[in-house]
């Protein structure tokens, strides 16, 4: 095979073959369809929230700068896998070198540990707007925001490093060919040669801390702000607490349920297709970055603003 080394008898691959939803490789342009929506989807949708968040001066503040790189992380992170899935499925151009493997799986776990860490700072941001009004300005600032976006960064960064670079030390000599539409550790690691349970008890140990603790921190700062939200006298001032809160909320389950979901399915060890795991893959990979600017878009009254005087400029200009 191509970009392989032989000792003795032993082939170490350095090429390999991306080959997501085989039960379906009969209908596999048909397949990149839906995929090529979803992703056309997914950069409109963010684009046009950036777009109104950078043009529209009221929406110059912490919580919507938070999301303006919430959308950002979302771009990049389906942008490092559907164009070279798209590419596969209409062109068969599912070949990837090791280290465009390691590259892409780095990508797609630093961009979602960051993604995880940017809800973690809206529900800051939205804790001391809610229980500590008067102190808003003077905590949430413009240096504290740009430092919270570099720490969530670094934090990534530091949860993401190990993995990436443990799995690159190893020799993969089993098979060449991923049953996954994107590089993922589990995946690749299957393919090893040599042991791989300390590298997957790092690996477990890592996810694990990282959902617990930020599930916690979540749990903790909503918690918080509904019971001071209860507290307000004002119907008036309750219900946008809530309902500000709410739309937060909603985006935070999609990624952690999909994440979780994904999981489960893919660590199972009852008989499930490999069409079944990578469609919850996908879920968990790209619903939320579709669905992200549709629940900020109409859950947040400042954006749904925006694109509704924005478009009626449009007709009338027409």
């Amino acid at each position: 095979m191509d970009a392989t080394y032989q000792n003795q008898t032993i082939v170490f691959y350095t090429d390999f073959v991306l080959f997501g939803f085989p039960g379906v490789i009969r209908y596999r342009k048909l397949l990149a369809l839906p995929f090529l929506f979803i992703y056309i989807t997914i950069l409109a949708g963010n684009i046009l929230i950036i777009y109104h968040i950078v043009v529209e001066p009221k929406l110059h503040s912490p919580m919507f700068f938070l999301m303006s790189v919430l959308f950002t992380a979302n771009i990049s992170c389906t942008t490092s896998i559907l164009p070279k899935f798209l590419l596969a499925l209409s062109l068969d151009m599912n070949q990837i070198p090791l280290l465009g493997c390691l590259v892409q799986m780095f990508f797609i776990y630093f961009l979602g540990g960051f993604e995880s860490g940017v809800i973690l700072m809206m529900a800051l941001d939205r804790f001391i707007a809610i229980c500590r009004p008067l102190r808003y300005n003077s905590i949430m600032t413009k240096r504290l925001v740009v430092q919270l976006v570099l720490i969530g960064l670094a934090r990534s960064l530091c949860f993401v490093f190990p993995t990436v670079t443990l799995t690159s030390s190893f020799r993969f000599c089993r098979s060449n060919i991923i049953l996954n539409f994107v590089c993922e550790n589990m995946g690749l690691l299957s393919l090893a040669c040599a042991d791989i349970s300390k590298v997957q008890l790092v690996g477990l140990i890592i996810k694990s801390f990282v959902t617990i603790t930020d599930v916690s921190f979540l749990h903790v700062s909503y918690s918080s702000i509904l019971y001071t939200a209860m507290k307000i006298i004002s119907g008036k001032a309750r219900h946008k607490a809530l309902h500000t809160c709410v739309t937060h909320m909603v985006a935070a389950m999609l990624i952690y349920v999909c994440s979780l979901l994904a999981s489960i399915i893919y660590r199972m060890r009852t008989h499930i297709s490999y069409d079944i795991k990578n469609l919850f893959n996908a879920i968990y990979l790209l619903v939320p970055a579709a669905l992200n600017p549709f629940v900020y878009g109409v859950g947040v009254k400042e954006i749904r603003r925006c694109i509704i005087k924005a478009w009626k400029s449009k007709n009338l200009l027409s």
